[in-house]
């Protein structure tokens, strides 16, 4: 039988490093916001022949405008967000875009910047609700358990770090795939968040099932024992999520890709905290393995 708690340690270093590799990362490159959160002016282009992305790049680029970010939906059509444009503006690139063959005069949407700050202000929101709806929910539902908030407190962390991982895998692959911080992004978290929590819940269960037995097992076995019971259910479940999402992000095209990208990271991510991030704070605060290693510390 795999000892994972007692490998909790390489569990929590590889988190960690990953988390410091995207912070710095955003430190270095700054974080990628899209128009929902920056404000600017999104439009959708179609050409009546083939044109390849890097060309649309090349005269946006040349027109004044190197901070479009474009996405192939495919058709020959084009996705391109910039910042926000004034009516002479417009008027210039449709007619540059005329030249390389655009059908129709593109339907411009602009976000202000107002706008913009009262959305990443209803997202941020959204997920701390979530964090603290599923603290009490984790809480209540193991409420015949000692100290039943433990168990709450351990998933919220882990939901935590399945953010941070979604966010440096973001910062990792962002400019090699041109991506950005959107509401489809934050769409996929708080989906993320449910997938998450729920592998957790089904974990912690089986904890409570196996502390409920008779048993001269210490905490820590139990838990180890009640990991490897739930890791082909939860293997499973990831596995075949992942196939149909990664057969969604390669053939549906770019338009949801930030949405699809930070699932499949997310149910890697969710999978992974699960098991070697929950379950393992959970020991750690029940064996007071924590406050060892402070006393440690204070020498």
């Amino acid at each position: 039988m795999f000892d994972f708690v007692g490998k909790k340690r390489y569990f929590f270093v590889l988190s960690a490093a990953i988390i410091l590799i995207g912070i710095i990362l955003f430190a270095v490159n700054g974080i990628p916001w899209g128009i929902d959160f920056t404000g600017g002016t999104v439009m959708t282009v179609e050409f009546d022949k083939p044109v390849e992305k890097s060309d649309v790049e090349k005269e946006f680029a040349a027109i004044g405008h190197d901070e479009a970010v474009i996405q192939d939906t495919g058709d020959n059509t084009f996705i391109v967000r910039t910042k926000e444009l004034e009516d002479s503006e417009r008027l210039d690139l449709i007619d540059s875009l005329k030249e390389m063959g655009m059908t129709e005069t593109p339907e411009f949407n602009s976000v202000s910047d107002p706008i913009a700050k009262e959305k990443a202000s209803g997202a941020a929101w959204a997920v701390v609700i979530a964090a603290i709806g599923i603290l009490l929910y984790i809480s209540w539902a193991f409420r015949k358990l000692p100290k039943p908030f433990r168990y709450g407190t351990c998933a919220i962390i882990a939901l935590v770090h399945d953010v941070f991982i979604a966010l440096a895998v973001f910062a990792i692959l962002g400019s090699a795939l041109d991506l950005e911080i959107n509401l489809m992004f934050i769409t996929g978290l708080l989906t993320v968040i449910g997938y998450s929590v729920n592998d957790t819940i089904v974990v912690f269960d089986r904890i409570r099932e196996n502390l409920g037995k008779v048993s001269r097992q210490g905490f820590e076995t139990v838990v180890n024992n009640s990991l490897v019971e739930t890791l082909n259910r939860s293997l499973n479940t990831s596995l075949t999520t992942l196939i149909v999402l990664v057969a969604v992000y390669l053939f549906v095209g770019e338009a949801i890709e930030s949405f699809i990208l930070v699932l499949i990271v997310g149910v890697i991510s969710g999978t992974y905290s699960s098991i070697f991030i929950a379950s393992q704070f959970l020991v750690v605060w029940e064996t007071g393995a924590a406050r060892r290693l402070l006393r440690r510390g204070s020498r």
